[in-house]
């Protein structure tokens, strides 16, 4: 096991698709992280993951989230994707976020999604997507 990551579990890929710090600025007033801050951070790494792979432009058209733990102030976030299946016009990706805090050794998992893409012409138009695609490295 990796002493980075927390107990027998490790993120779903090897390089995370977005790195990022949570700031006082994500909070609301009594200073916990919002978890819309979280879930658009998600969609950020997780489209530009599903626009590589479709080599299009792509539209999210569902999430999925389940928070399993608070994200904190200064926490350095990682957010790893993995492709879970690529149909006819649309990739849905599977998404891990991972915690660093501020003085800890190890990384923990505090959320994991489903999120699905349709790729789409300029005019909003669903467009194949190649079946031989295979996600970026």
């Amino acid at each position: 096991m990796d002493d980075n990551y927390s107990a027998d579990e490790k993120p779903i890929a090897d390089s995370p698709a977005l790195r990022v710090y949570a700031m006082p600025a994500d909070t609301n007033p009594r200073g916990d992280v919002f978890g819309g801050w979280l879930m658009s951070q998600m969609d950020l790494a997780s489209g530009t993951f599903a626009r590589y792979i479709a080599d299009n432009r792509v539209v999210t058209v569902k999430a999925e989230t389940t928070f399993l733990k608070a994200v904190e102030v200064g926490d350095d976030i990682s957010i790893y994707c993995h492709v879970a299946r690529i149909g006819n016009t649309s990739i849905t990706v599977d998404i891990e976020c991972w915690a660093k805090r501020l003085r800890a050794k190890r990384m923990i998992k505090v959320n994991e999604g489903i999120y699905t893409f349709v790729a789409i012409s300029d005019d909003g138009i669903p467009q194949p997507i190649a079946k031989d695609l295979h996600a970026p490295e």
